[in-house]
């Protein structure tokens, strides 16, 4: 019962076990799978990215043309104090640094006094009396609204100056403990502290990658020794809008988002969000130069929360994104300023694993249901629904509603569960195959067999026309074999079992293909359906082979009769008829029943060839088509010039005596010579030539260990009858056999 419900049931489980495989896969979710979920996600974006909006977000850009005007950066930070006036100037909310500022300015005047000693003494002196251009800077930085950039390396050791001290934006946690999912940086590199003293905010910009190098995703808030920190873009938008604490919401999943000017922004549990990106765009971005030497437009920063950060090739500032091109890192943060007062950041929700679980079962459960009752063009029909339809509806809720929700697992896990069930229906047929194969094959040719597996279209009624060879073969004597086991019917049939054998080895050995068994008789052909070129040679070896067989299995007969006890068995002996010619060959018979089988005059001729061995006294009889295409290879003897019963014309019939080895014999060939002798003085009505012709021939085949006596006597017999009756003066020579 149970071996049963397995088999039945063998691919449904086996899928049931690759789903739950799956399943646990997921919940683990290894670095490929993110990764593949991760890459669908930029597809995503790169076909339907955010359009560039006219959003008050600007970049002062120290872009290649600014540093080929104003010289080799870094700038004197004069300069950049200028560029904070410049800025304020024209209508700036607020300023933020993508820069870290954590050494002194070997700019200043009082640093070039220092690092040139040979300065005349009174240049020396008028050059540190002037203030120190880090001086400069905090004094622009404190007439203005500016957040300086901060950064961390992760590392305990990443700052080279002294552990200083964070400096927390005023805040409120609603909720859990955030501390367990936010991101950690265990150090900060922070700037000069006249610097940081001077300004409104301090934000941090570090933006990590994900393992492929790609980045996705922006903290925008996080926690740095011990304390919790916005991101440069969340406290640049703080400060632009009052400076005024901002709120963390958390519970037991992880962080829930965070209130920053009023405004609700959701985060992963980690405190990230997913920016959607549009492409890079000259809109966004002021070169210095331009807003320095007074070439900007005018209003063009009026109410504008501007980035100050750096495009410039040389500083390599750049970061992979998702839409496939490098993107300088103030974009990034100017873009998440963007996605944050657009309200168009990426939905990443916490229940979107749940449903991606459940559409994997969902999915899952249906192919495992229909595939082993689906044939294969619908079952590759429903799986392209299913994942074209999941994955259409994926990328419709990332277009309308900014969710991502992965397309590839459930998608891949369905073709995969497809793929693996139709694998074990396949290794199922294919052991079912086999089996009938094996079944199959003791009736027909294997090649036939494989041949009908390649292409069922053989099994159709119909056949073509070809030049085959046939073989027919029966025990003499049966009836009498038969009759000795006529209390122990089953002794009959095991016997018959090893006779039948021992005789479909010797033809399939040939790639000959048997056609059906008559009771002790077979009957077989060659060059169909697998074409044999030298197929008469084939039945012939064939022929002889059945023959070696059959003395051998006497000989064990014997053996085992002495061993137990018993009877001596009846000897089998068989005789062979073989005959070419052009047949119809192919499924023969009904809708309902047919047999791969041959019909012709060739068939009839060689079942009536078998059937004159016993007159002839010989083990193999073929015709002379037959006798044509192998006498040079095999040892043949022609007999007579016959008309075998139901038939017109008459046929020249053969003896197969043997193979090469015999016919190239002395012995062998002297037969020849004295049984042509008997058969011209036969045809010639010299019956006194002819019967001393029958005295040397059986000599010759006595010597040659041939045996032809019966051969020889029914010439004897066959001349006796004409002397007595002589035949008419125009015969021809062809005797008419009366039985078949």
């Amino acid at each position: 019962m149970l071996g049963r419900f397995l088999k039945r049931y063998a691919a449904r489980l086996v899928g049931l076990a690759l789903l739950l495989a799956l399943l646990a896969l997921r919940v683990v979710d290894p670095l490929p799978v993110q990764t593949l979920r991760n890459l669908s996600f930029d597809a995503y974006q790169r076909w339907h990215p955010r359009p560039v909006p006219d959003l008050p977000v600007a970049i002062l850009d120290i872009d290649d043309a600014s540093i080929e005007e104003l010289g080799q950066w870094p700038w004197p930070r004069t300069r950049l104090a200028d560029l904070i006036d410049a800025a304020t100037a024209a209508g700036a909310v607020a300023v933020a640094f993508d820069i870290v500022f954590a050494e002194p300015d070997r700019l200043s005047p009082g640093a070039i006094a220092r690092d040139n000693p040979a300065l005349p003494a009174d240049t020396a002196a008028a050059l540190t009396a002037l203030p120190s251009n880090d001086d400069v800077l905090a004094e622009a930085i404190g007439r203005s609204r500016v957040v300086l950039g901060q950064t961390s390396l992760r590392s305990a050791t990443a700052n080279r100056a002294e552990k200083r001290q964070v400096r927390p934006a005023p805040h409120a946690i609603l909720g859990a403990d955030p501390a367990p999912f936010l991101l950690k940086f265990p150090d900060i590199v922070a700037n000069l502290d006249r610097l940081e003293d001077r300004a409104a905010g301090r934000g941090v910009f570090s933006v990590l990658p994900d393992a492929d190098g790609i980045y996705r995703r922006v903290p925008v808030v996080m926690q740095v020794q011990d304390q919790l920190r916005l991101g440069l873009s969340m406290e640049l938008l703080r400060i632009a809008t009052g400076g005024q604490a901002f709120a963390l919401r958390s519970n037991e999943a992880g962080i829930d988002g965070i209130v920053v000017a009023r405004q609700l922004i959701r985060t992963a549990p980690d405190g990230t969000v997913w920016p959607w990106f549009s492409p890079t765009s000259d809109r966004r971005f002021v070169p210095a130069a331009d807003l320095l030497n007074g070439r900007m437009a005018p209003g063009r920063l009026a109410g504008h929360l501007v980035l100050v950060g750096t495009s410039a090739i040389g500083l390599q500032d750049f970061r992979p994104t998702p839409l496939g091109r490098p993107m300088a890192g103030v974009e990034i943060h100017a873009q998440l300023l963007e996605n944050v007062l657009q309200k168009t950041l990426l939905v990443r929700p916490n229940y979107a694993v749940a449903v991606e679980i459940v559409m994997l079962l969902a999915l899952g459960a249906i192919v495992i249901g229909l595939t082993p009752l689906l044939q294969a063009r619908w079952l590759i029909a429903l799986t392209l629904l299913l994942v074209a339809g999941y994955g259409g509806v994926s990328f419709w809720q990332f277009q309308s509603q900014r969710l991502l929700l992965d397309p590839t697992f459930p998608m891949l896990g369905t073709v995969l569960t497809v793929m693996l069930m139709a694998s074990a229906n396949y290794l199922r047929e294919e052991a079912r195959r086999e089996q009938i194969r094996g079944a199959f094959g003791q009736y027909v040719s294997p090649r036939l067999v494989e041949q009908l597996q390649a292409d069922p279209q053989g099994l159709r009624l119909g056949g073509e026309t070809r030049q085959i060879t046939l073989l027919f073969s029966d025990i003499r004597g049966f009836t009498t074999i038969s009759e000795a086991y006529k209390d122990d019917p089953q002794g009959l049939t095991r016997l018959m079992n090893r006779f039948l054998t021992e005789q479909s080895n010797a033809i399939l050995d040939q790639d000959g293909t048997i056609d059906k068994f008559m009771g002790d008789a077979v009957m077989a052909f060659w060059n169909a359906p697998m074409d044999c070129p030298d197929h008469q040679a084939a039945a012939c070896r064939a022929a002889l082979d059945m023959l070696d067989r059959v003395a051998r299995l006497n000989t064990h007969l014997a053996e085992e009769a002495a061993r137990d006890g018993t009877a001596t068995p009846h000897r089998i002996d068989i005789g062979v008829g073989l005959n070419s010619g052009l047949c119809t060959v192919g499924n023969m018979g009904s809708d309902l029943r047919f047999d791969y089988t041959a019909m012709g005059d060739a068939v009839n001729l060689a079942s009536r060839l078998e059937g004159q061995t016993k007159s002839y006294g010989m083990k193999v009889v073929i015709g002379a088509t037959t006798n044509a295409a192998v006498s040079d290879r095999f040892a043949t003897l022609e007999l007579d010039l016959i008309r075998v019963k139901g038939k017109t014309e008459p046929e020249r019939i053969f003896a197969l005596l043997g193979g090469a080895d015999l016919a190239v014999t002395p012995g062998f060939s002297r037969v020849q010579k004295e049984n042509r002798t008997l058969l011209e003085a036969y045809r010639n009505h010299d019956w006194t030539s002819a019967e001393k012709a029958a005295d040397r021939l059986e000599q010759a085949a006595a010597d040659a260990g041939l045996g032809l006596e019966g051969y020889v006597a029914m010439y004897r017999d066959r001349l006796d009858t004409l002397r007595l009756t002589p035949p008419a003066p125009d015969w021809d020579g062809a005797y008419d056999a009366l039985t078949k």
